[in-house]
């Protein structure tokens, strides 16, 4: 069952990028619009993300809804 959120308006699955995220999901940020939330897809939970996520103004809700998969739903603070 995918507990994925229906009202995200962007979504970035990092699972499909070859090689270090960080600089896709930054540039991901930077382009979410004020009300707009961001759903980041990964193969595990991304935790030294959410100091960053904090440190730039935004919130975050973490789920985990299956083995190897880790939603997180992002939108400014």
């Amino acid at each position: 069952m995918s507990l994925e959120p229906v009202d995200a308006d962007r979504r970035l699955d990092v699972r499909e990028i070859n090689g270090e995220p960080f600089g896709d999901i930054i540039a991901a940020l930077n382009e979410l619009e004020a009300d707009e939330s961001l759903l980041l897809i990964n193969s595990f939970e991304p935790e030294p993300l959410y100091d960053v996520l904090e440190q730039r103004g935004f919130t975050y809700v973490t789920a985990n809804p299956e083995p190897d998969l880790w939603h997180v739903e992002i939108t400014h603070a």
